[in-house]
């Protein structure tokens, strides 16, 4: 099994938007072992790097949070896509398609 590596530049807000998507209102801790998961356990999530991009998404207006209780019991920030960052979501996947795109044909010699 190989290294694990952290969320590549750029990512985390897609890998965010995405996760609340998906799975519906999550608190920090969750979507951070869901984005894990989904990655096959190849990524891992820097708490000093998601909540920060959390804390940016709700300022953004693509994300809302309140407070709550979790599955163990304790006090958690359940955060919740917003109508925003429903089309912040599609815009940022059809970029990152496009770009993904491009670089494959630099990896594989493609050329018009």
């Amino acid at each position: 099994m190989g290294d694990k590596t952290d969320v590549w530049q750029g990512t985390l807000a897609l890998m965010v938007l995405r996760t609340l998507e998906t799975m519906g209102p999550l608190h920090g801790y969750g979507l951070a072992r869901r984005i894990e998961q989904t990655s096959g356990q190849q990524l891992v999530v820097n708490y000093g790097t998601l909540y920060p991009a959390l804390l940016k998404l709700e300022q953004e207006g693509y994300v809302t949070s309140e407070w709550g209780v979790s599955e163990n019991n304790r006090r958690a920030k359940f955060y919740y896509l917003t109508r925003a960052g429903r089309r912040q979501l599609q815009k940022q996947t059809a970029e990152w398609a496009q770009t993904t795109a491009i670089l494959q044909r630099f990896l594989t010699g493609e050329s018009s």
